[in-house]
């Protein structure tokens, strides 16, 4: 049986997916008619290692399915991703100053149930902690949340994101306004204050938040 094509694979999966060609070309650090050259133009010819690497992982398919080798046995696979946990910490409140982001340890997610959360490759997802109260009762003080990084400024939609406002990192909810030109920032504590039609193009987004873990009292 024949193999499928793979620019054909990948088409479909944009469309079944309601994927597009320039997200995904920043997905793997590239210009962003990148994919739509390769599956219309058939330039370059084959997908380089690394970009097929994180396009499988992003559609959780394996990599042959993209032109690569095949694939081995899933149990001879590691279970587990290691993810590393940041010193900087989102500030749920007044801003947390940025002063460094080194990695001061790693936790192992399973997987399959990562990319079925994140729906990213892992080298785009970190693990920093909340302070403050601002985001109660959805994140409250030392919380964990994972953030996905390759799902920032350029794919943003309403949903609960990392910022960098000035120099301090900031744990939001953002909406979008319905005519798509501003943003409106705010907290889940109705203490604080909200921030009312924020031109996107001042707000720095770190990433999404897609996951948060915490320690019960």
């Amino acid at each position: 049986m024949a193999e499928a094509d793979p620019r054909a694979v990948l088409e479909a999966l944009i469309r079944d997916r309601r994927e597009d060609y320039a997200s995904l070309s920043r997905l793997i650090g590239r210009n962003p008619t990148y994919v739509q050259q390769y599956i219309k133009r058939g330039v370059p010819r084959k997908l380089d290692e690394a970009d097929r690497r994180t396009l499988a992982t992003y559609f959780d398919i394996e990599e042959s399915a993209l032109g690569g080798p095949a694939a081995e046995p899933r149990a001879a696979r590691s279970a587990l991703v290691l993810i590393p946990q940041l010193t900087v910490r989102a500030s749920a409140g007044p801003g947390s100053v940025v002063a460094d982001e080194a990695e001061v340890g790693r936790i192992g997610f399973d997987e399959r149930w990562l990319r079925d959360l994140a729906g990213a490759a892992p080298t785009s997802l970190s693990l920093i902690r909340v302070t403050g109260d601002s985001m109660v009762p959805t994140l409250g003080e030392g919380d964990d949340i994972l953030v996905n990084r390759a799902d920032a400024a350029d794919r943003l939609r309403d949903g609960v994101y990392v910022l960098r406002v000035d120099e301090a990192l900031v744990v939001k909810r953002i909406a979008l306004s319905p005519a798509g030109r501003s943003i409106t920032i705010r907290s889940d504590n109705e203490a604080y204050p909200i921030w009312s039609d924020c031109d996107p193009a001042t707000i720095a987004v770190i990433g999404r938040v897609v996951w948060a873990g915490r320690r019960l009292a």
